[in-house]
């Protein structure tokens, strides 16, 4: 064989060997879900919930807000402006259940070019316990929400987090953003989580008041584009530990179009490349399509059967996530491996599309990435 070759053969299989290790430790973390132990239930904890607008399933996951087992806990729903259709839905489902204290606070305070951080101030500064919990209003809550996540904190812990994981897609372009979230980067968050170095994902974030305070409030997540990303490294410059949660939360998605999945994952490439740069470039090598490309040249080169040695790529490779899926009780269904594909083919256009530009669009507002350099 040729030295190109032989290196074209190298990268397939590093790559391929990279992508099964990652799939192991996902699944090693989430079966560990079943030693969970939670804290004391009569720990006061405040879950601060930025709503705006009615999305998906909005009655359903906010509804969940009301229906925790922990024993001591208040809600604190976060909206910018008393005309956002969320709010009647919001004051009914308090109206509903009395019996847990939520409060719905209305008003902007303006500390970044983050309208959702702009948001959630307000409810940090009303909260009324210790442990903080801010929560994505499109997070569905099981009854232990607040068990897991205290559960995961550690004396090492600056932050507990959960990535979002997709269930109850409606369509090819839901499968896709099931792909997206749980198979691709709820595993990949996984495998940094047991390699020390987490990243902090804004969907669910458990905080200790005093840490945050120690640091200079909640005005100092202000310092990069997304929340997450400065949690991130704010708590790396403490010394301590982003964590994960050993059993993720769901985020019901229902209808999706490509456009909405798109921008959505090009917001977040566009972020991750300006906050941690030194982690986003190899994430080119991280889809199927550069490892698969490399085996049917390297099959050509060597006339075997490109139809069989494709198949039996496709075959490993994919297999690996329908087990991490069906290990995890993440959607797995017969579209998963066509979204698994067409995930992979969008991969390397959203990696370049990430370096043409910094603007993206947020729940309608026109926001820019940072223009610093800021590697991880």
């Amino acid at each position: 064989m040729t030295p190109l070759i032989l290196v074209l053969g190298a990268a397939c299989a590093i790559l391929s060997l990279v992508h099964l290790a990652s799939v192991a430790v996902a699944i090693m973390r989430i079966r560990a879900s079943g030693a969970v132990l939670s804290r004391d239930q009569d720990e006061g904890v405040s879950i601060v919930r930025p709503v705006c607008g009615l999305d998906n399933f909005a009655e359903e996951t906010l509804l969940s807000s009301f229906l925790l087992a922990h024993r001591n806990y208040e809600v604190l729903f976060c909206v910018a402006h008393d005309r956002d259709p969320i709010v009647p839905l919001v004051q009914r489902l308090m109206t509903n259940h009395p019996g847990v204290p939520a409060r719905l606070l209305i008003g902007n305070h303006a500390v970044s070019a983050n309208p959702k951080l702009n948001n959630i101030v307000k409810g940090w500064m009303a909260a009324r316990h210790q442990w903080i919990v801010m929560s994505d209003s499109n997070v569905l809550m099981p009854s232990d929400y607040l068990g897991r996540l205290l559960a995961a904190w550690k004396p090492d812990t600056g932050l507990v987090c959960s990535p979002p994981i997709g269930c109850a897609p409606q369509g090819l372009w839901a499968e896709v953003e099931c792909g997206f979230l749980n198979t691709y980067q709820a595993r990949w968050q996984y495998a940094a989580d047991a390699l020390g170095f987490g990243f902090a994902q804004g969907k669910t974030m458990l905080w200790r008041r005093d840490l945050l305070e120690a640091a200079g409030g909640i005005r100092v997540l202000a310092s990069e584009a997304a929340e997450d990303a400065a949690a991130t490294k704010l708590v790396r410059r403490a010394g301590l530990r982003v964590r994960l949660v050993t059993a993720p939360f769901p985020q019901p998605l229902g209808k999706r179009r490509f456009g909405e999945v798109w921008k959505r994952q090009l917001r977040w490439a566009r972020l991750r490349r300006d906050t941690f740069k030194l982690f986003f470039v190899p994430e080119l090598l991280t889809g199927a399509l550069v490892p698969f490309a490399c085996c049917i040249m390297c099959a050509a080169a060597a006339d075997w059967p490109l139809a069989g040695v494709a198949l039996s790529f496709l075959a490993v490779w994919y297999g690996a996530e329908a087990m991490l899926a069906s290990a995890a009780g993440w959607q797995l269904s017969l579209l998963s491996p066509l979204a698994w594909i067409v995930r992979d083919l969008l991969l390397p256009t959203l990696w370049v599309m990430s370096w043409l530009g910094d603007d993206f669009v947020w729940r309608g507002n026109e926001m820019r990435v940072a223009s610093r350099s800021s590697s991880a």
